[in-house]
């Protein structure tokens, strides 16, 4: 995410000053009329921009060498965002195609460009043509998380080199037990916990409840204690903070923590990252027998499609099914039919149709 969003007080960005003054008003939208969370808003600001930057080199306003981030979007009018064509679009998705994006990251950027030009043609009129109609890439292919394993997680938990190690244990402890998302990690506060659950607040800027297990009551409890007595505590709210400082830690931050603790364990280099620890709580949680619903309710989602994922990657769970039949250890016998030999029977009939 870029740097417009503050990811301890992920309510705040800076003023979109660099974008066409439509843009701008959409995102207002999208802020006080939609009430999308600002996370939300800033991906739709990046896309956006990304969008009027590769116009800008078409319509050859810009020279082709010239950076990026260098070109001045804030002249685009109303009458030269009407100038743009289906083509025009295919072209830009062409464009993103050919820089590496994915299917999921191309279908993310056609969403923000048909969503800002239906708001121009049906929400404010100042368009009567919409260029996105009927644009579609299909369905994104789904992709099986990536998760540790149970014995994986164990040994994550046992190497965990720090110099603040109560710290530390406590945040992989967090995000192996209860799911959380990273910005849901970092924003934490101390008053967040009652008795044996904490109030997470997750997308949108939605709340829920989330039991706390033995472990994560015991993880707490050692690392409050050493919190306590650092002594320059800044952020006095803030659950996890830096030993040096005192002050909240950063989302990248902790993203620098956990790939320490991954190389400390011997597990680096796998594509493990804090997100993969909060698909790895919710797998074994899955495996474990929890609920679908229930599941959904402890990760935040929006709806139990999102959640069902988990389902397709229960590997233990669906050999041990098919295991379990009373027919799946009998082992090969000898047909009793030529038990004799070959010619024991010369006067059956042997002309088997489908031999």
């Amino acid at each position: 995410m870029s740097s417009y969003i503050d990811a301890v007080h992920p309510e705040r960005h800076a003023p979109y000053l660099d974008i066409p003054n439509d843009v701008v008003e959409y995102l207002h939208y999208l802020d006080f009329v939609k009430l999308r969370s600002p996370r939300t808003i800033n991906g739709y600001y990046l896309d956006l921009r990304g969008f009027f930057r590769f116009m800008m080199v078409l319509w050859q306003r810009v020279p082709d060498s010239l950076d990026a981030a260098e070109i001045d979007l804030t002249g685009i009018s109303t009458k030269d965002i009407a100038s743009i064509t289906k083509r025009d679009i295919f072209a830009y998705l062409d464009h993103v195609r050919d820089a590496d994006n994915g299917s999921k990251a191309r279908a993310r950027k056609l969403s923000a460009i048909k969503g800002f030009f239906n708001y121009m043609c049906t929400q404010v009129g100042k368009l009567s043509i919409n260029p996105t109609e009927s644009i579609s890439l299909g369905a994104p292919k789904k992709t099986l998380p990536k998760y540790l394993t149970a014995d994986e997680s164990v040994q994550l938990l046992k190497n965990i080199q720090s110099d603040f190690y109560e710290r530390d244990f406590c945040i992989i402890t967090l995000f192996l037990n209860c799911g959380m998302r990273l910005t849901e990690l970092v924003t934490i506060n101390l008053g967040d916990f009652r008795d044996d659950t904490i109030r997470i607040t997750g997308k949108g800027s939605k709340e829920r409840l989330v039991y706390l297990t033995p472990a994560c009551l015991d993880a707490l409890e050692h690392y409050t204690a050493a919190r306590a007595s650092l002594p320059n505590l800044t952020d006095k709210q803030a659950l996890f903070v830096s030993q040096k400082t005192g002050k909240r830690l950063s989302a990248r931050r902790v993203e620098q923590i956990v790939a320490r603790c991954l190389q400390s364990a011997g597990l680096s280099g796998r594509g493990f990252s804090p997100h993969k620890l909060r698909h790895t709580a919710a797998t074994l949680m899955y495996q474990g027998g929890v609920d679908m619903l229930a599941l959904k309710e402890i990760l935040g989602h929006e709806s139990v499609s999102t959640t069902q994922i988990y389902t397709h990657i229960n590997r233990q769970q669906l050999r041990a099914a098919v295991n379990a039949s009373p027919l799946a250890q009998r082992e090969f016998e000898p047909s009793q039919q030529n038990s004799g030999g070959e010619n024991s029977n010369p006067s059956a009939d042997n002309t088997d149709p489908d031999a």
